[in-house]
C-alpha cells in the first residue's frame, strides 16, 4: 500500500517524518483504497474494522481505562508507523483522538510540556479537549522518554 500523503486531510506529520492519520469516527467509513494497514480506536465501546486493529476502551472527554494498555497500544502504532499507514480515530477525531496524537509526539521526541501545542498547531486547534487529557500527555511514563 502507497504511504499517506503528508499534508493530507487528518495525516501528521511527525518530527521525524513518519506519518500518521487522525480521524472522526463520525465523519463516514474510508473510502476505498484509503485504508490504514492498521487501525487504533478509542472509544468507550467495541469498535472493529476490516482491517487490522486495536481497541482501547476510552470514553469520550476522558481518559482510557486502561492507561497501561493505552501507552501499550500507542507504542505499537507508532513503531508500525515507520513502515505502515496507521490511524488513530475516535467518534469527532478532537480530544482522544489529539491525545493520542500528542503521545505518538512525544514517542517521536517532542518534550512533555510542548506535546499538546505540536498536535494543536499541526492537526487541529482545538485537540486535546480536556485538562485531565493535557495532564495525561506531560505525564504518561512512556517508557523510554
Amino acid at each position: 500500500m502507497e504511504p499517506w500523503a503528508a499534508g493530507r486531510s487528518g495525516v501528521v506529520t511527525l518530527p521525524s517524518g513518519r506519518l500518521v492519520r487522525g480521524r472522526g469516527l463520525r465523519d463516514g467509513p474510508v473510502a476505498d483504497g484509503d485504508e490504514p494497514d492498521f487501525g487504533l480506536y478509542l472509544t468507550s465501546r467495541l469498535h472493529q474494522e476490516s482491517w487490522p486493529s486495536r481497541w482501547i476502551a476510552w470514553p469520550d472527554f476522558r481518559l482510557p481505562r486502561e492507561p497501561i494498555d493505552a501507552i501499550d497500544a500507542l507504542r505499537e502504532v507508532y513503531d508500525r508507523s515507520l513502515t505502515e499507514r496507521v490511524e488513530v480515530a475516535c467518534g469527532g477525531g478532537i480530544g482522544r483522538t489529539g491525545t493520542a496524537l500528542a503521545l505518538l509526539a512525544r514517542y517521536d521526541g517532542v518534550p512533555a510540556d510542548e506535546a499538546v501545542a505540536w498536535v494543536r498547531a499541526v492537526y487541529r486547534r482545538n485537540a486535546v479537549e480536556t485538562p485531565w487529557q493535557r495532564r495525561f500527555v506531560r505525564e504518561a511514563r512512556l517508557g523510554h522518554v
